[in-house]
């Protein structure tokens, strides 16, 4: 898995690229979208629970902190738009490009990943974003912040597995593209992205033990905003449930793109 990947990885960056800037080919202000659209969000963020609804993100918090919600939000949404995307735009991969299926020797297994990585491209953006007004707002840069690719890696994981499952049943399933739409939403509101997960009633709190997406985000929130170090039982224990998520849907994958050209 890992090394016919590595001898694709001037395709995979090439079609990154092309990734990245399609989405804004046409527009005024080209790439700059990727900057400005963030950027907008944070801003209104922090004036809607900042200053209309004078939100605080923890219990303990003695007043209210300017932009504190927002900021644990913005994160939360950073790490979730990236399995959102993924979630969302994986049954199309190889279903949208049938000249790679069919007319040429192409690795297509490689085109969740190029999903994968417009993705990260965007959330690396908004990372940037966030740390740029935690030190406007706070005046101070996260401790933490160097363990930040491992924030990364149990969410590339799994969004590895779940693109190549998706990309896959896509092909043979076009309802799937309807039914991960569903549960996009469904999952935005029951990981802890709109509260923090000391926010549940106790009795509800277990259950984030069984979603990969609550460590996710919450070492996003430890390593960029809370300089704190994160659960490392909870971290290693999901990281390698992730791993062999994302090793299953290669295997899948691999074992079912040989009917790909018939079916498309």
């Amino acid at each position: 898995m890992v090394r016919q990947h590595w001898q694709h990885r001037e395709l995979i960056r090439q079609l990154v690229g092309r990734e990245v800037t399609q989405r804004y080919q046409g527009s005024l202000l080209g790439i700059l979208w990727s900057f400005v659209t963030p950027l907008l969000m944070l801003a209104i963020y922090t004036f809607v629970f900042s200053t209309v609804f004078k939100s605080k993100w923890r219990a303990t918090t003695g007043g209210v902190e300017l932009g504190e919600f927002a900021l644990q939000l913005f994160a939360g949404l950073t790490a979730f738009n990236v399995f959102g995307e993924v979630l969302t735009r994986a049954p199309g991969a190889v279903l949208n490009c049938p000249n790679y299926v069919k007319k040429v020797v192409f690795p297509v297994q490689i085109l969740p990943v190029v999903v994968l990585g417009g993705a990260l491209v965007n959330s690396l953006i908004c990372v940037g974003i966030m740390l740029v007004a935690n030190v406007i707002l706070f005046h101070t840069v996260s401790a933490t912040l160097y363990l930040l690719p491992l924030a990364y890696l149990p969410l590339i994981l799994l969004c590895l597995g779940v693109g190549w499952f998706l990309a896959s049943l896509g092909v043979y399933i076009r309802d799937i593209g309807m039914i991960v739409g569903v549960v996009a939403q469904m999952l935005l509101f029951l990981s802890p992205v709109f509260y923090a997960e000391d926010a549940l009633p106790a009795a509800y709190r277990p259950l984030m033990l069984f979603n990969p997406l609550a460590v996710v985000l919450n070492t996003f929130r430890q390593t960029i905003l809370d300089g704190a170090f994160p659960n490392w039982s909870r971290w290693g224990l999901w990281t390698a449930v992730t791993f062999l998520i994302a090793w299953a849907g290669y295997v899948w994958f691999m074992k079912t793109k040989k009917g790909f050209a018939d079916v498309i």
